[in-house]
C-alpha cells in the first residue's frame, strides 16, 4: 500500500482551539499588515497565521489544532504533508527540480498517469501541456489552443463561473466587480445562463432547457452576439459560484452543440478534479467528455504550483515554441501529483469521498430542518454547498459569515461562496476520515443552529 493509512496523518481526530487568534499569530497578521500586499484577503475572513499541517489538520503559531474543511481551497486532496507524496518530492529536489520541457522520468510518468485516468474517450487519445504554477495558466493555454484550432476569437462562458485572475482567465470569469478595473479584457467574451434550479425557481428540466436554448442562440443565430466562435469553456461543477452542480442533460447539451457546431467543449477541472468530487474528474458523473480539461490545484500533490491542460490528440496541431512557459519543467512537482494518484487509488479514496461527503450533506440537511434559512445542500463527494436565505429568501451573506466566525473559534475552518457571498463551501482532504468528518460537521450544525437563534432575534 501507498503510504499510511488516513487515520494515522492527522494531529487528532478532534480540534484543540483556546483563544483565536493567539498572539503569535496576532504578531504575524500585525506584520503582515505592515509589509505585505493590501491585495490579501484570506486572513481577513479567517485571522489566523498557520505553523504546520498534516492531513486534514492545521496547526497555527499559538499550538491550535483545527479541522481544515477547506484545503487551500482544493490543494491538499491527499492531506497535508502526505509522507508518501513528500518521500517523493524530497527526493526528487536533491536531483533535479527544473527542466523547462526536457524530459524526465516524473514528467513522462505523469503524463502517462493522467491519460490513464482521463475521462471517458480521452484515454489513449490524450495529449498534455504543463503551464506555470496556477490554474489561469493551463486556462490560458485552453483558449490560445481553441483559438490556434479553430480560428476563432469568440468564447462562450457562463454566469457565475470563475476561472482566473489572469487577462484571458479573467476574460471569461463573470464577476463584474471582479473584472472592472482591468477592463478591457479579451473582446467577444459571451457569458451565458448556467442552471441554477434553486436561484431561479426553475424545476431542474426548466432550468436546463433554458440555458441550452440560451447556449444555442448564441452560437447559431445571425443575432445571437458572438461572432466568430471559438469554443464554449465551463466548470463541469461551479465551485466558486457556490457549488453549483448542473442538473443531468445540461453538459451533455453542452456536448452537442459544441459537435453540431466544430467548436471544442473544454472544461474546467481545476477545483473539482483530481478526486474531489468522488470521481477523477467532475464530468464522469454526467458521462461527458470534454475536448479540452485544465487541472491545477491538488495535480501538484503536496502544494507544489503545476498546473496542466490535457487535450484530445487531434487538437495537438501546435508547433514546437507555439506554447511556452518556465515552469512546466517543475519536476518536484510532477512526482508531488503522480504520488498523490497513486495514494489515492491504493487507499480508495474516490468512494471514500462518495461515502463521507453524503454523509455531511446527509448530516446539513438534518440540521437544517425546520429552518427556513438554509435553502438547500449540494454538492458531490467532499465538494459540499449549504446555501442560506432570509425571510424574503433573498441571500443571506451575513448568516453565512456568521456561520464561519463560529466554526473558525470552535476549531473548524470552512470557507464561502457564491455570487452573494452566502454559501457555505466544503472541501476537506479526501483522507478526512469518518470520526473527522462526524467532530466537524457537528460543529458546523450547531453553528447552523446558533445563528438560526440569531435569525430569528433579528
Amino acid at each position: 500500500m501507498a503510504g499510511p493509512p488516513i487515520h494515522e496523518l492527522h494531529f487528532a481526530e478532534e480540534p484543540s482551539v483556546d483563544r483565536v487568534p493567539g498572539p503569535n499569530s496576532r504578531r504575524l497578521l500585525d506584520r503582515q499588515e505592515a509589509i505585505d500586499s493590501s491585495a490579501v484577503a484570506y486572513p481577513n475572513d479567517i485571522p489566523l497565521a498557520f505553523e504546520e499541517g498534516k492531513g486534514a489538520t492545521l496547526k497555527d503559531a499559538d499550538g491550535n489544532v483545527f479541522l481544515d474543511f477547506f484545503a487551500g481551497i482544493g490543494v491538499y486532496n491527499v492531506g497535508h504533508a502526505n509522507p508518501y507524496v513528500n518521500e517523493g518530492v524530497h527526493e526528487q529536489i536533491d536531483k533535479l527540480t527544473h527542466t523547462v520541457d526536457f524530459p524526465t522520468e516524473p514528467r513522462l510518468d505523469l503524463i502517462d498517469k493522467l491519460d490513464e485516468i482521463a475521462p471517458g474517450s480521452l484515454t489513449g487519445n490524450s495529449r498534455f501541456v504543463f503551464g506555470g504554477p496556477t490554474g489561469s495558466d493551463a486556462v490560458e493555454a485552453s483558449i490560445k489552443l481553441a483559438k490556434y484550432n479553430t480560428g476563432g476569437n469568440g468564447l462562450l462562458a457562463f454566469r457565475n463561473s470563475y476561472h482566473g485572475a489572469t487577462a484571458g482567465a479573467m476574460s471569461i470569469t463573470s464577476n463584474k466587480k471582479f473584472k472592472k478595473p482591468y477592463a478591457p479584457l479579451l473582446p467577444d467574451v459571451v457569458h451565458a445562463p448556467f442552471p441554477y434550479p434553486f436561484r431561479e425557481g426553475r424545476s431542474p428540466e426548466e432550468s436546463v432547457d433554458r440555458a441550452l436554448e440560451e447556449v444555442r442562440a448564441i452560437v447559431e443565430e445571425p443575432y445571437g452576439g458572438l461572432t466568430d466562435p471559438a469554443g464554449i469553456f465551463v466548470e463541469p461543477i461551479q465551485g466558486e459560484g457556490g457549488v453549483i452542480a448542473p442538473p443531468d442533460g445540461f453538459l451533455s447539451g453542452l456536448r452537442e452543440i459544441a459537435d453540431e457546431n466544430d467548436l471544442p467543449l473544454m472544461f474546467d477541472e481545476i477545483q473539482v478534479g483530481m478526486g474531489r468530487t468522488g470521481e477523477w474528474w467532475a464530468s464522469e458523473h454526467y458521462d461527458v467528455t470534454p475536448d479540452v480539461m485544465t487541472t491545477a490545484k491538488a495535480l501538484g500533490g503536496n502544494g507544489q504550483p503545476l498546473s496542466g491542460t490535457m487535450y484530445h490528440e487531434d487538437l495537438d496541431t501546435w508547433g514546437p515554441g507555439d506554447h511556452a512557459g518556465t515552469y512546466r519543467g517543475h519536476v518536484p512537482a510532477m512526482v508531488g501529483g503522480l504520488r498523490a494518484i497513486e495514494y489515492i487509488e491504493s487507499h480508495d479514496l474516490l468512494d471514500h469521498a462518495t461515502e463521507v461527503g453524503a454523509w455531511i450533506r446527509d448530516r446539513l440537511r438534518d440540521a437544517g430542518e425546520g429552518d427556513p434559512g438554509l435553502g438547500q445542500v449540494r454538492g458531490k463527494g467532499l465538494f459540499v454547498g449549504a446555501e442560506f436565505v432570509d425571510a424574503n429568501g433573498e441571500p443571506d451573506d451575513d448568516r453565512v459569515e456568521a456561520i464561519q466566525e463560529y466554526c473558525y473559534e470552535h476549531g473548524v475552518l470552512v470557507w464561502t461562496a457564491g455570487q452573494y457571498g452566502n454559501v457555505v463551501r466544503l472541501l476537506p482532504p479526501l483522507v478526512l476520515t469518518q470520526q473527522q468528518a462526524e467532530v466537524g460537521t457537528e460543529v458546523i450544525a450547531d453553528a447552523i443552529e446558533a445563528t438560526a437563534e440569531l435569525a430569528i432575534a433579528e
